[in-house]
């Protein structure tokens, strides 16, 4: 993949927690690209270090060692306050709880990341981006007078409203029923085919997987192996083997 084709890139990134004897190393030396205009899944057992990952390629926590590229920004390099307004300006991110303001309305949530920036959204963008979450006519509740999927969606639109370079998802659907994390999946997965975005998931749930064009595998701080065009019986196969390998170390080492 050409640099230019790259949207973000982790280059032998290591994060290190603690020292000593209790140091524990969630990160150990992962590199990998994502291109621009695909959506990626980032899968793995518990403690594998996907969300750490995730933290570090959206610029929320700096690697111990190694670099992270937004394009050709080396964000490992940044003062804080550059770092937070390319945050602001060039990266969305979806939590898992929401993370809207109670007190303001869908629109405003929506809104929110360009207002604090004292920008103006672009109108036929936000409808675009309204339209495709089917809440325009929701857009005046609060999050309390919303369903947990239509929260979600809401928060979906403000991680695109400002048309972001990337957008970041950390298990998007964790806290949905089924139903809610297919529309939720369906809308990600248009933002990549229709309007170019770059989406980055992390998720624990195959058939959240297989909206993704790659699915990468992550154990013990490590990348492991990828999965092409996946399927939601081909990730759990995946899974399943990555599982019995990390059992078998673990049998070794003990």
């Amino acid at each position: 993949m050409s640099v230019g084709d790259v949207a973000v890139r982790a280059a032998g990134v290591w994060k290190r927690y603690g020292g000593g004897l209790t140091q524990v190393d969630a990160l150990a030396g992962v590199s990998a690209d994502f291109g621009k205009g695909r959506f990626t899944a980032i899968m793995g057992p518990s403690g594998s270090g996907k969300s750490t990952l995730l933290h570090c390629l959206a610029g929320l926590d700096k690697p111990s060692d190694g670099k992270v590229f937004l394009g050709d920004v080396d964000l490992t390099t940044l003062p804080e306050k550059q770092l937070t307004h390319l945050r602001r300006d060039r990266i969305g991110f979806v939590f898992q709880a929401f993370n809207l303001v109670p007190t303001l309305s869908a629109l405003e949530n929506i809104t929110l990341p360009l207002d604090l920036a004292g920008r103006k959204p672009d109108q036929d963008w936000m409808t675009t981006v309204v339209d495709t979450i089917g809440l325009m006519d929701r857009l005046r509740h609060k999050p309390s007078e919303l369903s947990g999927g239509q929260q979600q969606r809401v928060a979906c639109a403000r991680a695109l409203v400002s048309r972001p370079d990337v957008v970041f998802a950390d298990e998007p659907t964790g806290n949905l029923d089924s139903r809610s994390s297919g529309d939720v999946l369906d809308f990600l997965h248009r933002s990549v085919r229709e309007f170019n975005q770059t989406v980055v998931m992390v998720t624990h749930d195959p058939t959240a997987a297989s909206y993704a064009d790659r699915v990468l595998f992550l154990a013990d701080g490590q990348l492991q192996s990828e999965l092409v065009d996946p399927t939601a019986e081909t990730v759990l196969d995946a899974m399943k083997q990555l599982e019995t390998q990390q059992d078998t170390a673990d049998e070794l080492a003990g």
